[in-house]
């Protein structure tokens, strides 16, 4: 069951002018489920991604790296479920460019204008015969208000669609952020989010999109994980369908722009948080901040080394204080000159550590209280400095397991 996390109300997700989504059954991996997505932008949309870094990445990975550096303006994607199209070689790109190829055709577009994205089980080859026959579906379910459908339908091993939108003025103008995330499983990202897409309205030039993808993923998914594991999949799209009226964004250190990034960390974060709130098995969700670092990147190796530590999330899940855990995972992450007598740890509000060891004033009780929650802080202080970061996961059920034991099934 997912951590304070409920289904997203359809109405309150903003339309996106200059943006449709078009949701079918194709039977990709299973009858009468949600599982083909298309997105439709209008002629003058900008469009920038952000993609995994892990080498065996997917095939429509690939392609859409292939496509967004080729040049003409991106005017469609095409999401299946059930299939990663992952492990798959040559077969794979070429069942990938079909599809791409069959979206071509239906809607007068060329091929390298459409992004292809795929989420599923590794190593089986892609139906594409399915999703192709299942296109003209999708093409006619097409709206503008079509996101809740459409955050269903991305959804593989997730128990609760994922969707968030905000309004907010830029230049004078009602400026719309809605966005849609999937994942559950295999995440920790390092650069992106597991599959994510986010759109807006706003004015913004294309000379700047790249940047803002990178930076929407860098303040949100990829400060996330649930177990360790980047997917070959992950993929997070920004879209800008430029129809507000309001000037142009020309940089981010403007006003405007500014608030428009703003407001679409905002979203980003949601999403990302969402991600871990609904980690397969999760009972709990936690915050890890680490304090004091000499750089922001010492403070995110303390933080990831205690938010992937299976003795750190089995012990959240029994709600048992066997705090020595965390800190014996501040000792292995990597910074070789750590003074242990120089580091605090606190649980929400409670200090359970000073100076390297327990404080004299800490009680189990105390500990126990906080670890029964459903929401926790961990907070770590290093001493050496005044870097912050946070890192956000969750607890290890024994529902993890049996999810991923029978994830094939």
């Amino acid at each position: 069951m997912a951590v304070h996390l409920s289904v997203p109300i359809a109405t309150d997700l903003h339309p996106i002018p200059g943006l449709r989504i078009g949701i079918a059954e194709a039977g990709v991996r299973k009858a009468n489920r949600k599982d083909l997505t298309v997105v439709l932008m209008d002629e003058g949309a900008s469009v920038a991604g952000v993609f995994t870094r892990n080498r065996f990445c997917a095939a429509p990975v690939q392609i859409c790296r292939e496509h967004l550096a080729a040049g003409p303006a991106i005017r469609a994607m095409v999401i299946n479920t059930g299939n990663a199209n992952a492990g798959t070689g040559e077969d794979g790109l070429a069942r990938a460019r079909s599809t791409c190829a069959a979206l071509a055709r239906l809607t007068g577009l060329a091929p390298v204008q459409i992004l292809p994205f795929s989420t599923g089980v590794i190593m089986e080859p892609l139906p594409n015969d399915r999703i192709e026959a299942g296109l003209p579906s999708a093409l006619a379910d097409a709206r503008e208000d079509n996101w809740l459908r459409a955050a269903e339908g991305i959804m593989t091993t997730d128990t609760v669609p994922k969707a968030f939108s905000r309004q907010l003025l830029v230049g004078g103008a009602m400026v719309h952020v809605t966005g849609i995330s999937k994942g559950a499983g295999m995440i920790r990202p390092n650069m992106a989010t597991m599959l994510g897409f986010m759109a807006t309205d706003a004015r913004v030039s294309p000379t700047l999109m790249q940047q803002l993808a990178l930076d929407l993923a860098e303040g949100s998914f990829n400060r996330v994980t649930v177990d360790g594991d980047t997917s070959t999949n992950d993929s997070f799209v920004v879209i800008a369908t430029n129809k507000a009226e309001h000037p142009t964004i020309t940089s981010w250190d403007s006003p405007d722009g500014a608030a428009l990034k703003a407001g679409m960390l905002e979203v980003a974060r949601l999403l990302a948080q969402a991600i871990v709130r609904d980690g397969e098995g999760a009972t709990k969700f936690i915050a890890v901040r680490v304090e004091g670092g000499k750089t922001a990147e010492e403070c995110r190796k303390v933080a990831y080394a205690i938010a992937h530590s299976p003795l750190v999330k089995t012990a959240f899940f029994a709600s048992d204080p066997n705090l020595g855990r965390i800190l014996a995972a501040v000792g292995y992450a990597g910074i070789d000159d750590l003074d242990q007598t120089g580091i605090d740890l606190f649980l929400d509000d409670v200090h359970v550590a000073c100076r390297g060891g327990r404080n004299p004033a800490y009680r189990e009780e105390d500990g126990q209280r906080v670890m029964k929650q459903s929401e926790i802080t961990v907070r770590v202080l290093l001493g050496r400095g005044s870097a912050t970061d946070t890192v956000w996961t969750c607890d290890f059920s024994h529902d993890y397991v049996s999810i991923n034991a029978d994830y094939r099934s």
